[in-house]
């Protein structure tokens, strides 16, 4: 196992592949391992891509990381691909469309599956980050499976959360639904050169005018970051990000050198306006509670024989108990009363 951290942190592709296989698979010991690499993390710069399917997600995140290397900086990518009904794996769409990608020791593609995990990121995402973070990459970008309106769950792993659209993809009024516009520190329209480009930039716009801090209540979060109301930004405040809306045509890399540039100034803003630790906060404690919850319900299902779950199940599908009382039971076997 200290061979394993070893190799992580010195950067080895094979160390860094069998710890990624080992948060995807949760074998006895890996937390132990996550903890030792834990205090090496908090460099690399996460930038989160979702947005609906056939929106070119791929083919941007492939020229946004050779423009990157461009740069001399070392890529992880995490591409969370639908898990396959037959055999419970990822389908490997985004590795095909980054295959000219593969040669280039600066750049590690992985693909996880969603296991049946709402919200657009598998459940081991954030562990992934981690071990990418520890393994020297100095900017990690993860991909969301692109199953629509209930991708918010990036904005808890990523600190630049880009969200693209493109022209044709249906009425506008898409791009308000369920907070998948709430989320954008960046919005990219993709495909630029299709028909209808401009008037998908103009709905956007729109869009963000009409939810401009100046014309909602004080209570509402920054961005989907779940902030409290004290932390969210004055309407005229100097440290209020407005998300910029960036045409691109990623096929090409039209448009991806100013969508960098974008990145390096909301990261910026971030860091100059003393939000970065705010937000990492957030998303800590977001963590902590998701995994608080996790363990105690394994702890729960251990220790209460499924024969009596299954008699609850019983007792409430016959209408002789409801299912609020059956989850009370539950606690009250396990030492929770009350």
């Amino acid at each position: 196992m200290s061979d394993l951290i070893s190799g992580v942190l010195a950067g080895n592709r094979r160390a860094i592949a069998r710890m990624l296989t080992q948060v995807e698979n949760q074998p006895a010991g890996v937390d132990g391992l996550l903890t030792a690499l834990f205090p090496h993390t908090g460099h690399a710069w996460v930038i989160g891509v979702t947005g609906a399917p056939g929106t070119g997600k791929s083919t941007l995140v492939n020229a946004l990381t050779k423009a990157y290397r461009e740069r001399g900086q070392q890529v992880g990518i995490i591409a969370v691909d639908p898990t396959s009904p037959f055999t419970g794996g990822a389908i490997l769409g985004d590795r095909i469309r980054m295959r000219d990608l593969s040669g280039d020791d600066g750049v590690f593609i992985r693909s996880m599956a969603t296991r049946g995990n709402l919200g657009g990121l598998a459940r081991a995402t954030r562990d992934a980050v981690r071990v990418l973070d520890a393994g020297g990459f100095q900017i990690v970008i993860v991909e969301t499976v692109g199953a629509g309106q209930n991708e918010i769950d990036i904005v808890r792993a990523a600190h630049t959360t880009l969200v693209v659209d493109a022209p044709g993809m249906g009425d506008d009024v898409q791009a308000i639904k369920a907070g998948i516009l709430e989320i954008a520190d960046v919005l990219v329209v993709n495909k630029a050169d299709r028909p209808g480009a401009t008037q998908t930039v103009r709905a956007l716009k729109t869009m963000l005018d009409l939810g401009h801090p100046a014309r909602l209540s004080t209570s509402v979060g920054h961005h989907g970051r779940m902030l409290p109301v004290a932390s969210v930004p004055a309407p005229n405040g100097s440290d209020f990000w407005l998300p910029p809306i960036l045409s691109t045509v990623a096929s090409d890399g039209t448009g991806i050198d100013a969508l960098i540039e974008a990145i390096s100034d909301h990261r910026d803003h971030l860091e100059h306006a003393g939000r970065l630790a705010q937000m990492e906060q957030a998303q800590f404690a977001i963590e902590i509670q998701e995994r608080l919850r996790d363990h105690l319900m394994q702890r729960v299902l251990q220790q209460v024989p499924s024969d009596a779950i299954s008699s609850l199940i019983e007792q409430v599908q016959a209408r002789h108990l409801d299912p609020q009382r059956a989850v009370e039971s539950i606690l009250e076997q396990v030492g929770f009363a009350g």
